[in-house]
């Protein structure tokens, strides 16, 4: 029901101010009959809803953008994001695309700092999707410390990095690996702060696919390690945002 709709209701009597709250809360905005966008997620969850652009139209894209105000568009290819940028041209929003990360950020303003996160990738083809949590976690308001290609294959690249993000007072780290997954083992090993793995579809043989990444982090012997869906910088980044806002309390 849209938030007018309910509004009316209350106003006749018909709905009591307790039911009317409940309403709003679940309410969505309904751009057609395609798109239903969860405007009041962020008031629920602590992050707002973005859009995942593969199995949705361009068109569907520019509605949403349009309408809804700060959104992140993810797995958006640059094919696709070059014809939706001009359709944005005149929307009054700070519009950015990042191509490594496919994500398109539409804001009003500049998020507010809630803290900072270290970002590791093991190899540069692991780079996408460490850039699509970085992408991801600077629009939320944290800032990022990044170390790409400093995997297990050269152990020696890793502690330059841990130590500088150890002194910037990083909360939490997010570790990116395809091929065998080790490194969140190992970063995990070293820190004491919440690790967040990210396995990628990095790999070939055995490990083709990401499977093999995701199995070696989730039997990690190092404690203190959570695990995120193969490719998922998104997600990752969404939990170290919600384990920043935690420690701020």
């Amino acid at each position: 029901m849209p938030v007018r709709s309910i509004l009316e209701e209350l106003l006749r009597g018909r709905i009591s101010l307790e039911e009317a709250e409940r309403a709003i809360e679940s309410a969505q905005l309904s751009l057609g009959d395609r798109v239903r966008f969860d405007i009041f997620r962020e008031k629920r969850t602590g992050f707002p809803e973005a859009v995942f652009a593969p199995g949705k139209s361009d068109e569907d894209i520019v509605n949403i953008v349009k309408a809804v105000g700060d959104v992140l568009v993810t797995r958006l290819p640059p094919d696709r994001a070059e014809g939706i940028l001009k359709e944005l041209g005149d929307i009054d929003r700070r519009i950015e695309y990042h191509e490594t990360a496919g994500v398109l950020a539409a804001r009003s303003g500049d998020p507010e700092f809630i803290g900072r996160i270290g970002l590791l990738s093991a190899g540069t083809s692991d780079i996408p999707v460490a850039e699509e949590a970085r992408v991801v976690a600077e629009e939320s308001g944290c800032e990022v410390i990044t170390a790409y290609d400093v995997g297990v294959a050269g152990l020696h690249r890793l502690l330059d990095p841990l130590r500088r993000m150890h002194e910037s007072g990083v909360k939490a780290l997010i570790v990116v690996a395809g091929m065998e997954g080790a490194l969140p083992s190992v970063v995990a090993g070293l820190v004491d702060v919440p690790v967040i793995g990210v396995p990628t579809s990095v790999g070939y043989g055995v490990g083709e696919g990401g499977s093999v990444a995701l199995k070696s982090m989730l039997q990690s012997c190092s404690p203190g390690i959570g695990v995120v869906n193969i490719d998922n910088g998104f997600g990752a980044a969404v939990l170290a945002v919600k384990i920043l806002r935690a420690c701020s309390l």
